[in-house]
């Protein structure tokens, strides 16, 4: 054979096998996001079961606070019938979705500032438990959004960077949506005594 032919067919293996490095690494990331997608939708169902024993344990003490009671219900309804997962994570439906999650938030800080009228309420045990549960699954909810936005920071970097982003395009590797601060966040809460 000629050396421009070995030559040619050396330059080839090489690109070829470059290719299917730079594919499998792709698929890493994808999945990457796929399971960190998996954790923050999680939290949200921990979040979500706890509501009904929260709100219950309320009701027996607020029985009059029904509005509060049906806004939360509604919300909750609400979050659940909104699915997503990796395949259609565009930044419309992950906004419509964290539109769906903020009216859950506003709506159980609503409930929480019933329960401050409350001053056996507070004191109730199980109260407290379900409130400081709640709390720590916020926080948990707040650390997987975070984590799952470096994942998905990490992936399109690679989606986008050349010579990568060739064989993404080949491959149908899309560029993924992250979490953003929510509507309005921006504004500091005014706070008057």
């Amino acid at each position: 054979m000629k050396k421009s032919t070995i030559a040619l067919i050396i330059v080839a293996v090489i690109a070829i096998v470059w290719g299917i490095s730079v594919y499998n690494g792709l698929v890493s990331k994808d999945e990457g996001v796929s399971k960190a997608w998996a954790n923050v939708e999680t939290q949200y169902q921990r979040r979500a079961d706890l509501i009904p024993n929260l709100v219950n344990t309320v009701k027996g003490y607020a029985q009059h606070e029904e509005n509060t009671f049906k806004e939360i219900t509604e919300a909750r309804a609400k979050v659940s019938s909104i699915q997503i997962d990796p395949t259609n994570l565009t930044e419309e439906e992950l906004q419509r979705f964290q539109a769906a999650q903020g009216e859950i938030t506003s709506a159980l800080g609503k409930l929480i500032a019933v329960a401050e009228n409350y001053p056996e309420l507070k004191a109730n045990e199980s109260f407290q438990e379900l409130q400081t549960q709640l709390e720590g699954t916020e926080n948990r909810i707040q650390k997987s959004r975070a984590e799952f936005n470096e994942v998905v920071q990490e992936y399109n970097v690679a989606v986008r960077r050349f010579p990568a982003n060739i064989v993404a395009g080949i491959g149908g590797f899309d560029k993924k949506a992250n979490f953003k601060a929510d509507e309005g966040s921006e504004k500091a809460p005014e706070v008057q005594f």
